[in-house]
């Protein structure tokens, strides 16, 4: 048993990221059901659309699952109580400071996990009093660090500086790439994009279908001067970087990007004026399998690697 299994009391150290308009309580409770640790996407949800999320995940798995808050999001106040109210276990958070509510959960039994795209931050976050850290390298889709480090080099260097549980996100969809990051240090994963091109996922189809078409280059980290978000190019992607051609200012750019736009792509299907969020890794993704399957796949794709490492010789 290692240190995530042994944290959450799941069979396997895979869990699912907390996306939004992706991570509702059918994906949740698929993972925590096929020996993961399945997580509800607070950010997409308003208060009581996440209590009944909790409520229907509760009956839909016996197993340990959690919710994914990201802090910037407003109704953070209502939503934490919620959290508390309905007896969720664990909570992973993130964009915000770990010290605003870690107290908080700790005191009402739950086990906090912050995301981190730095070695300073994840300091920060140990220092706070969470039980874990997930390290998001760029690769990841999404809402993501500005500084570009790759997960191949964050997690060593998150590892040498922290004594608690090391979560690796970012670029990570097979065993193989599970069973690198944990080389490099990490006791676990996070897997989002694979997740995402599941039956279970809440995204629309045709998000579902263009991520499996996605090819190598076909993401970019953009939008820095906001939050930094990884995107598909579509044609929304390419109005930002038309705008970024006459050097626009910060109310130029949140006057483009409006309201909405996510929910507009990843959950109503539009793919030529939403947001499209995915991770570099799509390019590996070529079918869209249930949460179960994918699950494993990766575990006996991890026993592979696992053996070809053992018995190699140079």
């Amino acid at each position: 048993m290692n240190k995530i299994t042994d944290l959450f009391k799941i069979k396997y150290p895979i869990i699912q990221g907390g996306m939004i308009w992706n991570s509702g309580y059918k994906l949740a409770s698929a993972v925590s059901n096929a020996g993961g640790l399945g997580l509800i996407g607070a950010g997409s949800m308003y208060p009581e659309v996440l209590r009944e999320h909790i409520q229907k995940c509760k009956k839909a798995t016996s197993k340990p699952f959690g919710v994914n808050v990201p802090m910037l999001y407003p109704n953070i106040e209502e939503i934490m109580k919620i959290i508390v109210d309905e007896g969720v276990k664990i909570v992973f958070t993130s964009a915000g400071n770990p010290k605003t509510w870690t107290p908080y959960l700790k005191e009402n039994g739950i086990t906090v996990v912050h995301v981190v795209s730095s070695s300073v931050f994840a300091i920060k976050a140990q220092d706070a009093g969470v039980d874990a850290i997930v390290a998001e390298g760029f690769e990841a889709g999404g809402h993501n660090g500005r500084e570009e480090t790759t997960t191949l080099t964050l997690i060593p260097m998150v590892k040498e500086k922290i004594t608690i549980p090391l979560i690796a996100a970012g670029g990570i969809a097979t065993g193989r790439g599970m069973l690198a990051t944990m080389v490099l240090g990490a006791d676990g994963v996070q897997v989002g994009s694979r997740f995402a091109a599941s039956l279970e996922s809440s995204a629309h189809e045709n998000f579902k279908e263009t991520i499996i078409n996605v090819k190598e280059g076909d993401t970019q980290l953009t939008l820095k001067e906001l939050a930094p978000v990884r995107l598909i190019k579509n044609k929304f992607y390419q109005d930002v970087q038309q705008l970024y051609e006459k050097c626009p200012t910060k109310e130029e750019l949140i006057d483009l990007l409006g309201r909405a736009r996510a929910k507009r792509g990843m959950f109503e299907g539009d793919l030529i004026e939403g947001e499209l969020e995915i991770g570099q890794i799509a390019g590996l993704i070529h079918d869209i399998k249930p949460a179960a399957t994918i699950i494993q796949e990766m575990i006996a794709d991890f026993e592979t690697a696992r053996k070809e490492i053992v018995n190699f010789d140079f």
